[in-house]
């Protein structure tokens, strides 16, 4: 049997990075996509090779689907370099970018970029790699604890998060044909440098979010590299168009 590989998107830091060493650590390979931060994505490299795995780093704004076919081609040929493969099995579209702006003062702008990352973007990248993506493989989308309760300053980007939820079932229903799962998992607030790390710096923050979760403290990024690992890895492939919240219980 052949390794798995897994492409996440923004796997150079926070939870992408956590999710890239949780699946290298068991066994699977791993390519991932940067922004900006080519020296990130080559440290997330060279963490995984020292583990004993196989990993690539991968040059992508997720937000402009002008260059998502040269990026298929790229792709395509590091699969074959690498792993000597045409495809890859999971697909985590990850990469994302917050913005907190009350409804009234969000702008436009601030909108099309939310927009294009966590909408536009892994609507037509998901469409551009399908063919690359093995039948039986799975997407696992990223979606927000915000997308079932409201905080003030969020109504963009819980929106954007409710369609990838939307979208997720219909990607179910339509690749299931080909014995692709769809899921989605939706994060509680976890203390990372999302949003210019407020949950991870901001002491009252964090106890903010302690003090509505059930289990008592806010997320850290093992608890969803953890969780991306045992839905793509377990034996679960009679799963799919579901969204599953990783957040301790945040507001129930």
């Amino acid at each position: 049997m052949s390794q798995s590989i897994a492409l996440i998107t923004g796997g150079s830091r926070g939870l992408g990075r956590n999710a890239a060493l949780h699946l290298a650590r068991q066994g699977t390979g791993i390519i991932l996509t940067f922004l900006s931060r080519a020296d990130e994505a080559a440290a997330v490299v060279a963490e995984i090779e020292a583990l004993g795995g196989k990993a690539v780093a991968l040059q992508l704004d997720t937000g402009d689907t002008a260059q998502f076919a040269a990026f298929a081609n790229r792709l395509s040929d590091a699969l074959k370099k690498t792993w000597g493969r045409g495809t890859f099995d999971f697909l985590v579209n990850n990469a994302g970018m917050g913005i907190h702006a009350g409804f009234a003062e969000t702008t436009e702008e601030q909108f099309d970029r939310l927009v294009n990352v966590h909408l536009k973007g892994v609507f037509f990248l998901t469409q551009r790699l399908l063919p690359l993506i093995a039948d039986g493989g799975r997407i696992l989308n990223v979606s927000t604890g915000l997308a079932r309760f409201s905080l003030p300053g969020y109504a963009a980007y819980g929106t954007m998060k409710g369609a990838i939820e939307v979208l997720t079932r219909y990607l179910a229903r339509e690749l299931g044909p080909r014995g692709i799962a769809v899921n989605v998992i939706a994060p509680g607030a976890i203390e990372t440098d999302f949003g210019g790390g407020a949950v991870r710096d901001n002491p009252d923050a964090n106890a903010f979010v302690a003090s509505v979760t059930a289990m008592g403290r806010a997320g850290l990024p093992d608890d969803i590299g953890g969780a991306i690992a045992s839905i793509l890895l377990g034996d679960n492939r009679w799963m799919t168009a579901q969204r599953i919240e990783v957040s301790g219980g945040m507001y129930l």
